[in-house]
Formats: structure tokens, C-alpha cells, sequence
């Protein structure tokens, strides 16, 4: 209480003349109308400014929320679109209609990455309590990612698109010219789709995806475009360079795929090879 005296003491004069010209203002703001509008405006401009900041934090602080929300959003579509097999007639509303699910789709987030080694894998947090298993295809908003290589209780690792024992099919999505995708060890951007017939129709810039007999990925997840093409002379097809759609050094969430009737497929399969 002292201090607070003795700063009045020693400002008193400083601080009666700050009054008064409170005062003054007080008056020439509620007399006048200019000096009224022009004290309204800037007050409001303030106050709008203050306001705005406040909502750019409040909205920096909330996008982690949102995008958590979009996500998940975003998993539900997948699944729906990845199942979605048949639509009402074209003069209908196009929703899907009565079909059969065969693919299940989980999000989770990627922990660790490697992308500077021929084996590169990618550690996922969701494993075996979340339904994630072995051979399980994984991909992103872009693109394929890789496969499910081992898993525990609570994390998995994959297989990356970027690791020289990384296999799928993949075709040439407007002619399903198909071959074998797989990575030489050399960028991070490209992949080598192998064995496709030199009948092929192959032009720069075409859509790679995946393709129908591909056990880990449904068919038509999009793998990337053709930049280059080179001729086996050996084998009398055609080599290509494919730019991946993902950029496999930031990934963060993805999407694993569960095909629910791959065991059964498996094991017809199984029983074909042994009639014959």
C-alpha cells in the first residue's frame, strides 16, 4: 500500500494531467459527432483486429481436431468407394446399392520411415489388436505404399514400395496391359513396372495402377504415370519408368487394407495347383 502511495505521490502530476485529458476527450468525443464516428471506427478496427488474431489461433490450435476429423472422414470413403461395385441407373441419384463388402479399411499413422536403403520398410502404429495382419496392402490419399511385413501386438512394419524385394502386379490403366512392379534401388520417386508385351500401347504420361490379380491391393489404386521406356531386347517387352504419385519421404497417415476374402481365394487357388 505504501509503494502504491508513493508512485501516486511521485506521478501525481503526470497522472492528473493524463486525467484531464481523459476528460477533454471524454467530452469532444460525446459533443462532436466527426470526432464520435472517427473514435467509433478505430475502436472497431482494433477490436477487429484483436478479434482476428484471436481467431487465427484459436483456428491453428483446432487443425489438428479437424484433420484428425477429416481422416477419419476420408477412411469411411475409401472403404465405401473401394467396395462400391455397382450404382443406380445413370438417370438416378449415383449411390451405391446392395453390395457385397470385400474390403475393409483401417487408418493409422506412420512412426518411422526409411527411404535412403535398397530395404527400405515404414513402422506403422496398429497392429494385430487393430485387425492389421501380414501381406495386408498399405496406401495413401496418392497412392500404394507397400505391404505388411511383420506385426505385433500393437505396431506393424511394411515392406515399402521402395524396397528392391517389393513385388505386385500392376497394369497400364487404359488398355490392363499388366506386369510386375517393383523398385531397382535407385530413386526415391520412381519405380519399374517389368514385362509389359511390346503389342502394348505405352505413352508418356499414362496411368500406372494396381491390377487385378494383385493380392495385397484391390484393383485401380493408383500407383503413378509413365516417364520413360525402355526396350528388352532379351525378352521383347518393355521396361518402364513409373513416377510415384506418393512422395515416400513424408508420409504420415495411411490407410491399410484388409481384403476379407483373400484366404478363400487363397485356397482355391491352392486346391487348383494341386489337381493339376
Amino acid at each position: 500500500m505504501q509503494q502504491i502511495i508513493g508512485f501516486i505521490i511521485r506521478n501525481g502530476l503526470r497522472l492528473f494531467f493524463l486525467l484531464l485529458l481523459g476528460i477533454s476527450l471524454g467530452i469532444t468525443i460525446s459533443h462532436h459527432n466527426y470526432h464520435r464516428s472517427k473514435f467509433i471506427n478505430s475502436s472497431n478496427a482494433v477490436s477487429g483486429h484483436i478479434l482476428s488474431n484471436l481467431s487465427s489461433v484459436t483456428e491453428y490450435f483446432s487443425l489438428k481436431t479437424e484433420n484428425e476429423r477429416l481422416f477419419n472422414e476420408n477412411l469411411q470413403l475409401k472403404e465405401l468407394l473401394l467396395n462400391q461395385t455397382e450404382f443406380l441407373d445413370s438417370s438416378q441419384v449415383a449411390l451405391p446399392y446392395s453390395f457385397d463388402k470385400e474390403i475393409k479399411v483401417m487408418g493409422t499413422k506412420v512412426i518411422k520411415n526409411s527411404y535412403r536403403k535398397q530395404k527400405n520398410i515404414l513402422t506403422l502404429k496398429a497392429g494385430t489388436r487393430h485387425g492389421v495382419k501380414r501381406d495386408m496392402g498399405v496406401i495413401s490419399d496418392k497412392g500404394i505404399v507397400g505391404i505388411i511385413d511383420h506385426t505385433s501386438d500393437r505396431y506393424a512394419t511394411v515392406l515399402s514400395v521402395l524396397n528392391t524385394d517389393f513385388q505386385t502386379v500392376a497394369k497400364i490403366k487404359k488398355n490392363n496391359h499388366f506386369g510386375t512392379l517393383t523398385w531397382n534401388g535407385k530413386s526415391t520417386g520412381f519405380v519399374q513396372l517389368l514385362d509389359i508385351p511390346r503389342i502394348a500401347s505405352v505413352t508418356k504420361g499414362d496411368t500406372i495402377v494396381t491390377g487385378f490379380s494383385s493380392k495385397a491391393f484391390p484393383e485401380d489404386i493408383f500407383i503413378g504415370t509413365i516417364e520413360r521406356v525402355y526396350l528388352d531386347e532379351n525378352t521383347n517387352s518393355f521396361t518402364l519408368d513409373i513416377r510415384l504419385f506418393n512422395d515416400m519421404t513424408t508420409l504420415n497417415k495411411v490407410y491399410v487394407i484388409e481384403n476379407i476374402h483373400k484366404d478363400e481365394i487363397l485356397e482355391l487357388e491352392e486346391k487348383t495347383k494341386e489337381d493339376e
